[in-house]
């Protein structure tokens, strides 16, 4: 299944190029758009796997709309452009542009470069999603280590007997175990 493209281009000259390109290889084509004022928008609405962005050089109010719609809504971004100074690469990519590609489009080159974009993309978004279970899982450890303090210190029990009580009230609740230990915390902070 190819990819469903949004082409922002400012250059109807280069923009022709690129459709052609894209057609060529079998890309649909959902969406053409002169500027980057409404991206966020314009990519809601027609819902692109990838969106591709041409221009001579990006400004800031470019690389604001491309953080904008990866912050809300992320899509992997191909950024064709002539501006190859090194600063402004590195703000594309913090503003979430997957490929940066300088010195123009050639059609040979097309394909390979929205699969390599995509895959990146996916990974990071992998990676994010890691990243974010990790966090989740160190919350809900300190949360349960706290709730196990607790117990240890007002009904004297050990560790391992301070755990045995926690599971076995999720177990008998029907709860997580974060959950029963978050709601001892929340006891213990409104008793004093």
């Amino acid at each position: 299944m190819k990819l469903r493209v949004m082409v922002v281009d400012e250059s109807a000259q280069r923009e022709t190029l690129l459709l052609e390109a894209l057609e060529q290889e079998g890309y649909e084509v959902v969406s053409r758009v002169p500027n980057v004022a409404n991206l966020f928008e314009e990519v809601l609405a027609a819902a692109p796997d990838i969106v591709i962005v041409d221009m001579e050089s990006p400004d800031r109010d470019t690389l604001e709309q491309m953080r904008t719609l990866h912050d809300a809504h992320p899509k992997p971004v191909v950024m064709f452009a002539d501006d190859g100074d090194s600063s402004m690469i590195r703000d594309a990519v913090r503003a979430g542009v997957s490929a940066y590609v300088v010195d123009g489009l050639s059609k040979e080159r097309l394909q390979p470069i929205l699969e390599v974009a995509v895959a990146r993309f996916n990974k990071f978004q992998e990676l994010k999603r890691e990243l974010e279970q990790t966090r989740t899982s160190l919350n809900e450890r300190k949360i349960i280590d706290r709730a196990k303090g607790i117990l240890m210190v007002r009904r004297n029990f050990s560790e391992q007997e301070a755990y045995q009580a926690l599971r076995k009230q999720a177990m008998n609740t029907n709860k997580r175990i974060v959950e029963v230990a978050q709601n001892i915390i929340d006891t213990a902070e409104l008793l004093g």
